[in-house]
């Protein structure tokens, strides 16, 4: 008998497939549609109220979504951009911390540790859904960088001040101090922790050498990360995204093609259904939501939702021109290396600071009570006002973004960096097959090889290169099996791949064009093991 919790389970998964398909027919990002279908099935009288548990959403859901997203990063991008990520994603997050306490002890009555809370937990944007509208209306790349840097890293900052003001409403004690030497310690750990992590699994699942196993191992990576750190009173975040980009960056020659091949895609279902699940769940909580407000005046509660809203939304713009200009102003260096961008790219990533499912599994994470033993205070409010945040970013600002991006000229503003994106890929393609003919001449000559096998080989490859050039989007997936020279042309795959690696190392190659090239490596030494395996 299938039990309740796999019902629910196949429902979700029925109501993911069905909402991506109106996703995809309507343009509007599947995460909006998403919290919209919650919602709507949660009020529908009769259905089953499903509760979502916060330890699942910190504990089992968010360490693979941060590290997919850091493995999927540029670190030299990554790195370019530190300063505004970093300005973003701590900065900021303390700067909306604090105004939305200030908000709520003023204008609400909370005191000031309760409105500390809330603060941390409205503080961190979701860069889920707005990355999916920039790329698909092609923004500059630079906009896309510091979007998914600040989402990376911003929950690393308001889950530690999250925790501090947990503890200063249980305990009823708080050093400022005490709490920054804290914070300084806890990412100084979680950085080292990070990069030990991706160490150390790189270096297994090349030892292991098996595609399953592998994947296995990449699986349990974000775990190794995150778990110890949390556990000890960090976040956990920052040591998972630290990993993630230590594998990015040095995974290129330590992870097989065939583990690559299935390890994207297998990466890439799994995340699609547990943002989709995580979604779906976030809009589900509204009953239970509302369950809980029966004490509240429905004044209070549409007052509270609009203060917190608002401040949530100003503060994000009275962050971002002074954080992306000032600098500039009082340092010329920064100017001359990095120039001030026009006002509409400040003005747009301010416009993006939607919420997400971690502030709801934060808010629902408080404990019910304190360490005296009283109710923690105003906890169903800080549940509500949390909910009316990300159903006011996520679904006003996030509806909202497609038509401002217009209005602000920035739509297929990137499309110039596309362009140049295509030209350097196919001079990367050239000098790739140049460096394989090259490698084949020398192989040659060192063992003797017969001159019909090198002929061939060598047409094969510049003919590989002009199909490229004229049809790019077409992938070649057959080899000619009356050629008995595989373990030739692998070696020349090898130098294929070297040359595309020195050019990346050497940053005359961008990431996505460098993932690219790689994948057809990758396919190409799969259907020569294939053919093999076949012989």
């Amino acid at each position: 008998m299938i039990t309740r919790e796999i019902q629910i389970l196949l429902l979700l998964l029925i109501a993911i497939a069905a909402v991506g398909v109106v996703a995809k027919r309507s343009n509007v990002p599947p995460a909006i549609l998403l919290v919209l279908t919650g919602v709507g099935l949660a009020l529908v009288p009769g259905l089953p109220a499903v509760r979502l548990a916060p330890e699942l959403v910190l504990l089992l859901v968010l360490p693979p979504l941060i590290y997919s997203s850091a493995v999927a990063m540029s670190w030299r991008e990554f790195r370019f951009s530190l300063r505004p990520i970093s300005l973003l994603a701590i900065g900021c997050v303390v700067f909306t911390t604090v105004a939305a306490a200030a908000a709520t002890h003023w204008l609400l009555g909370f005191s000031w540790p309760v409105g500390f809370v809330l603060g941390a937990i409205v503080s961190p944007p979701d860069a889920v859904a707005p990355l999916a509208i920039a790329r698909k209306m092609q923004l500059p790349k630079r906009i896309l960088v510091i979007l998914e840097g600040e989402g990376l890293a911003n929950d690393a900052t308001a889950l530690i001040l999250y925790r501090f003001a947990i503890v200063a409403v249980s305990a009823g004690t708080f050093s400022l101090g005490g709490a920054a030497g804290e914070f300084a310690a806890i990412i100084a750990g979680e950085l080292l922790w990070g990069i030990a992590v991706g160490w150390l699994m790189l270096r297994v699942r090349r030892w292991v050498a098996d595609a399953q196993l592998e994947i296995v191992l990449s699986i349990l990576t974000p775990y190794v990360a995150y778990w110890p750190p949390e556990h000890l009173g960090g976040s956990g975040v920052l040591a998972t995204v630290v990993a993630g980009l230590y594998v990015s960056w040095n995974g290129l020659s330590m992870i097989s093609a065939a583990t690559r091949l299935q390890g994207v895609f297998f990466w890439d279902v799994l995340v699609y259904l547990i943002e989709g699940i995580v979604f779906l769940m976030t809009g589900l909580q509204a009953r239970t939501l509302i369950s809980g407000l029966g004490p509240y005046s429905l004044s209070v509660l549409i007052g509270g939702a609009a203060v917190i809203s608002g401040v949530v939304i100003l503060t994000r713009f009275m962050w971002m021109f002074p954080a992306t200009y000032l600098p500039r102003w009082l340092i010329p260096s920064i100017a001359r290396n990095d120039p001030a961008p026009p006002w509409q790219w400040p003005f747009l990533l301010a416009f993006t600071g939607v919420r997400g499912i971690v502030s709801l599994a934060a808010a629902l994470a408080i404990p019910l009570s304190m360490d005296n033993g009283r109710p923690f205070p105003d906890r169903d409010l800080i549940l509500f006002f949390t909910f009316s945040v990300i159903l006011v970013t996520l679904v006003g600002q996030g509806l909202m973004l497609p038509a401002t991006i217009r209005v602000l000229g920035l739509a297929n503003a990137g499309e110039r960096e596309l362009r140049t994106d295509r030209t350097e890929e196919l001079l990367a393609r050239r000098r790739a097959t140049e460096a394989a003919i090259e490698f084949l001449d020398r192989l040659a000559v060192e063992r003797g090889l017969p001159d019909d096998v090198v002929q061939r080989l060598r047409a094969r490859h510049r003919e590989r290169l002009s199909h490229f050039e004229s049809a790019p989007e077409r992938e070649e997936t057959h080899h000619d099996p009356a050629v008995p020279a595989d373990e030739i042309e692998l070696m020349l795959i090898s130098a294929e791949r070297e040359r595309i690696n020195e050019l990346y190392r050497q940053g005359a190659l961008k990431d996505e064009t460098r993932r690219r090239l790689e994948r057809e490596l990758d396919l190409r030494e799969a259907n020569l093991a294939n053919h093999q395996h076949d012989e």
